[in-house]
């Protein structure tokens, strides 16, 4: 006869598990808890009242009153500055590292309106030595802040640098501030008007002991298609019959190099945008103003190819510019898609690749 003994190692199944539980739940309620703790200090968690006796009470109670002395604060742990074997990854030498688009309100000196208050977005990075772990991104604001209530020009941009690149210990650094800014634009026959937006960069960038200054400006125009104009105006001369060229909202990015001596203010650059393209978009517009718009549009058709070289014409002749760049984007209301041309002058923008997202940057509004 075969006899058959039950299976000693089969799994424990839920209905084990529960009746392990009762049974551990009622020997715990009896055991002291030191008993309990020298078993498995978690047990105590499996019952209703229970508390482990050597595990830390922490208090769920924010503690308002509680102050931090130099003591305390040297006991916090900075992984950030830690030793390289914290390093993930690569070993290899960060050319930016810091923090974008912080907001506050800056005073900026302005050319004809006096200074001005306008909220700023900042961006601040420095390089990262291929030993080192990372940095304290709050020291670059910081640093910033301490200069925040002073009316901002590129010698206070520059003392601000000076700063985080010292309490960083860095070798290079850059400080980008982009702002709105406003000035009044005149109609062209009414008399009235209204306040022009242009969105402005001021970047100060310190590389190998060498520091530059670089302007960026965003310039919004209408541009007339030449072919469009001339098929136009064949339509009426040959059959008589009542046509409209096409024209759309185009976006020009001027970025330029600020080179030592006179000043280049903002006005100074919207003012050569609009001498090498003069149809920009109007703020305030009666039926006068909308006919000398089609006029001065009719009077100056351009393609995307010619906006960037009477760009580059007017920034050719500036002696206050140095390397530049001029992108410009047609936004077209003929075809669906968009016109860009890009040109640039020296080596500091010059670049084989393109940044995929460029072109759909250059939208006009914030």
């Amino acid at each position: 006869m075969n006899v058959h003994p039950p299976k000693m190692n089969s799994a424990p199944d839920r209905d084990d598990a529960k009746q392990a539980l009762a049974l551990l739940r009622a020997w715990a309620q009896t055991a002291t808890p030191e008993e309990v703790a020298d078993l498995e200090p978690s047990i105590a968690r499996l019952l209703p009242t229970g508390r482990m006796s050597n595990y830390p009470a922490l208090t769920r109670h924010y503690p308002e009153d509680f102050t931090v002395d130099g003591a305390y604060r040297a006991t916090l742990p900075d992984l950030q500055n830690g030793p390289s074997s914290l390093i993930r990854g690569s070993k290899q030498h960060l050319q930016h590292v810091g923090i974008s688009n912080f907001r506050l309100p800056i005073g900026f000196h302005t050319r004809d309106n006096g200074d001005l208050t306008l909220e700023t977005a900042v961006t601040g990075t420095v390089s990262l030595e291929a030993d080192r772990k990372g940095i304290n991104m709050s020291r670059i604001m910081r640093s910033f802040y301490k200069h925040a209530e002073k009316t901002f020009s590129f010698e206070v941009m520059e003392a601000a640098l000076n700063d985080y690149i010292t309490d960083l210990d860095s070798l290079d650094a850059r400080l980008q501030m982009r702002l709105s800014y406003p000035a009044r634009v005149r109609s062209l026959r009414s008399g009235l008007d209204g306040f022009q937006y242009y969105d402005i960069a001021l970047e100060l960038v310190e590389t190998g002991g060498a520091r530059r200054k670089f302007m960026h400006l965003d310039y919004v125009y209408s541009s007339t298609c030449p072919c469009s104009l001339e098929l136009s105006e064949h339509a009426r001369s040959a059959r008589g019959q009542l046509a409209t060229p096409h024209s759309q909202r185009s976006v020009a990015r001027l970025s330029v190099e600020v080179m030592p001596g006179d000043c280049l203010w903002f006005e100074d650059l919207i003012e050569l945008a609009r001498r090498a393209v003069p149809t920009e978009t109007q703020v305030m517009v009666k039926r006068e103003d909308e006919q000398a718009f089609a006029e001065l549009n009719a009077a100056n058709p351009i393609f995307v190819e010619d906006a960037a070289r009477l760009f580059c014409e007017q920034l050719l002749g500036d002696p206050r510019i140095g390397d530049f760049r001029v992108i410009a984007s047609h936004q077209e209301s003929l075809h669906s898609h968009d016109a860009v041309s890009v040109l640039t002058e020296g080596e500091t923008f010059a670049s084989d690749s393109i940044d995929p997202k460029l072109f759909h940057t250059l939208i006009h509004g914030r």
